[in-house]
């Protein structure tokens, strides 16, 4: 049987996943929000670990080896997975969420304007 894709599987499907695996330990006392901003702070970190002091070119070379991909892969199931976690503790709408910020960030990066331009002038 092969492993779920994106392409089959919902933002609701990853978060019972992550929330029954998080039950199942009777892990909610500790994921107060505070905690899973902190843990998804360090995961992101520890993301960041696999670019430290690389080029950009390296960096995007990365999918051309496979073990660094799936290390860096591995960290970010783990940022996902808090990301996923701080929303069922919240109870935060992911897709409400993100479809309103990108609205937002539409009004603030207008096309026509940051066409091939980063925002961080």
């Amino acid at each position: 049987m092969a492993a779920p894709n994106d392409q089959e599987t919902t933002v609701s499907d990853l978060r019972t996943l992550v929330d029954e695996f998080v039950r199942e330990r009777d892990w909610e006392q500790f994921h107060s929000p505070k905690n899973l901003a902190m843990a998804l702070a360090i995961e992101a970190a520890e993301l960041m670990e696999h670019f430290q002091w690389i080029e950009v070119a390296d960096s995007r070379a990365f999918a051309e080896h496979p073990e660094k991909l799936a290390a860096a892969a591995e960290e970010i199931a783990d940022v996902l997975a808090y990301t996923l976690a701080i929303a069922n503790s919240m109870n935060v709408d992911l897709s409400q969420a993100l479809h309103a910020k990108m609205v937002k960030n539409a009004a603030k990066y207008p096309a026509d304007e940051y066409q091939g331009r980063h925002g961080g002038e």
